[in-house]
């Protein structure tokens, strides 16, 4: 029993100083993201080493800090977040003062021009 728990904690240790390394990395990575680029949850999340971790990526940008440009972070299909505080219009007025602009169906135009995937790392 002892051992078990012993091992569980260490486990459970061991992913969280993943998932802080995860957090630095995206953090940094978002640092370099250029002015007219976007890049998607799960491009940061292979880029940051975690390539199934597009959802950690997005838990991260919530509560990340404001100076990073975290509205040119988007879906994998180039959407708009649904739950970018202020909303898609918000996010979308971020991304045109950026010069990215966006369609309709809440999308960033010519996505895949505009995709920021540097070499994976």
């Amino acid at each position: 029993m002892i051992v078990e728990a012993m091992r569980v904690a260490m486990n459970r240790d061991e992913r969280q100083e993943k998932i802080l390394g995860l957090r630095e990395r995206v953090y940094a990575l978002m640092a370099e993201l250029p002015a007219d680029k976007v890049t998607t949850y799960g491009d940061l999340a292979a880029m940051a080493g975690y390539p199934r971790a597009a959802r950690i990526v997005g838990g991260i940008a919530h509560t990340g800090p404001m100076d990073l440009p975290w509205h040119r972070l988007v879906n994998a299909q180039g959407g708009l977040a649904i739950g970018f505080p202020g909303g898609q219009e918000a996010q979308r007025q971020l991304l045109a003062n950026d010069g990215i602009e966006c369609d309709d169906q809440w999308k960033v135009k010519h996505f895949h021009s505009r995709r920021w995937r540097p070499e994976w790392t």
